[in-house]
């Protein structure tokens, strides 16, 4: 039986990508659960500014900025929401704040095809 998700879309005793990941370290198992209830709702965020970026899609720190959260809080939520296979690496490189290229996310239907 699977558990059904809580008011805050937290899945009870649910594994990554449903539950935050931790390294198991003391400080990533308390970072873990403390985003575990937020979890769902970031991740719905995400996933809609990616939606609503189309073509042009969003990294994580394009989506930090559309969100008004922290890029720490919201790159996670790439990496959760590709696992779930709601979105996809466009194969597209923009900068982020440090210069370094960043991954472009994109809603699956948007994701060009390398003959395009």
């Amino acid at each position: 039986m699977i558990d059904e998700p809580d008011l805050f879309g937290f899945i009870p005793d649910a594994e990554y990508p449903d539950a935050p990941g931790h390294r198991n370290v003391e400080t990533s198992i308390a970072a873990a659960e403390d985003i575990a209830p937020k979890l769902g709702r970031l991740q719905r965020m995400a996933e809609e500014a990616i939606r609503s970026a189309g073509y042009h899609g969003a990294t994580a720190d394009e989506l930090a900025a559309i969100l008004d959260v922290s890029r720490w809080t919201i790159q996670p939520r790439t990496t959760e929401l590709k696992l779930k296979g709601l979105v996809v690496d466009s194969g597209v490189r923009r900068r982020n704040c440090t210069g370094k290229a960043a991954i472009v996310w994109v809603a699956p239907e948007f994701q060009r095809s390398e003959a395009a």
